[in-house]
């Protein structure tokens, strides 16, 4: 299950994990314009851990997700 919310400033995204234990905490993604961000509750410290992806970081990661194991440069979007 997942919630979408748009605040003033970001798009807020809510995954709610269902199913069978073990369950993991809700992930909520936060898209701003120039970055997004993922944060956890981590149950063992009781601290949320928060990750900061630049816009070309997650660009680059969603390609990784279909791509064989290598290295790989995306090329500019303009061709260039």
């Amino acid at each position: 299950m997942f919630s979408i919310e748009h605040d003033f400033d970001a798009t807020v995204i809510t995954l709610v994990d269902e199913g069978d234990a073990p369950l993991g905490e809700d992930i909520i993604v936060t898209s701003f314009e120039d970055c997004v961000t993922i944060e956890q509750l981590d149950a063992r410290t009781d601290e949320v851990q928060k990750i900061t992806f630049s816009l070309t970081q997650l660009r680059d990661l969603r390609a990784a997700l279909n791509l064989p194991e290598g290295v790989y440069r995306l090329k500019p979007a303009d061709g260039g």
